[in-house]
């Protein structure tokens, strides 16, 4: 079904895919708040076979609890051992890793970066627009995040109840949905609202410049 046009778009001005309210109809969702989200969204995430689609306005370094034994150290039973999801995304190999965010990532989470070389070569693809402010996690095009949370430790990681934010989101499965937030997705990763952005001069970097400079990789969706 085509989307609606949103009655306060300006006529004068042609509107974008992105500016749209769709119909009503009732689906399929998990409410997540709290530690719900490193309980629901991050084990999807660890979870992933096929693909990780991450956005953010933000991005920190992101701990998440590791129960494995670090080498020539016995696994401690009384408390976790933290890693990086970072490190943790190193290890998913054959999974398409892509991070969508508006700032520059914070210095832990670019040091953090710097350890994994798999990551930094194109292992997790990161591209920059400073008017994203969606946050969204869709797990191998079949399970999606849609909320508050942004991709840092106070958002979606291990952080206490007393230390992370208030935060709320669902997560869903359901198909059209998914649909249509990927191309929603797509389209601002592959620079498809660059052309008209007003905010072109002052973007560090436009999409759409970006990738004719750089070859275009097959995207992961759901299959249907």
């Amino acid at each position: 079904m085509d989307a609606l046009v949103h009655p306060h778009v300006k006529k004068s001005a042609e509107p974008s895919p992105l500016d749209v309210v769709m119909p009503k109809r009732a689906i399929q969702m998990e409410l997540v708040s709290g530690r719900g989200h490193y309980e629901r969204v991050l084990a999807a995430v660890r979870e992933a076979k096929v693909s990780v689609w991450i956005g953010s306005a933000n991005v920190k370094e992101l701990m998440v609890e590791d129960g494995r034994a670090a080498p020539g150290r016995r696994r401690n039973m009384r408390r976790s051992n933290y890693s990086s999801i970072l490190k943790l995304l190193d290890e998913m190999r054959g999974v398409e890793l892509r991070l969508l965010h508006a700032d520059i990532p914070s210095g832990p989470f670019r040091a953090e970066l710097a350890q994994h070389p798999r990551l930094l070569q194109g292992g997790l693809e990161l591209r920059r627009c400073p008017r994203v402010h969606l946050k969204v996690v869709i797990v191998d095009g079949e399970i999606m995040y849609l909320g508050s949370a942004n991709w840092t430790g106070a958002g979606l990681g291990a952080k206490g109840s007393g230390r992370r934010n208030f935060e709320l989101g669902f997560v869903t499965d359901d198909g059209p949905l998914l649909d249509q937030i990927q191309a929603l997705y797509e389209r601002i990763w592959s620079g498809g609202e660059c052309g008209e952005c007003k905010l072109r001069e002052e973007c560090p970097g436009p999409l759409d410049d970006l990738l004719q400079l750089t070859p275009r990789k097959k995207s992961r969706k759901r299959k249907v």
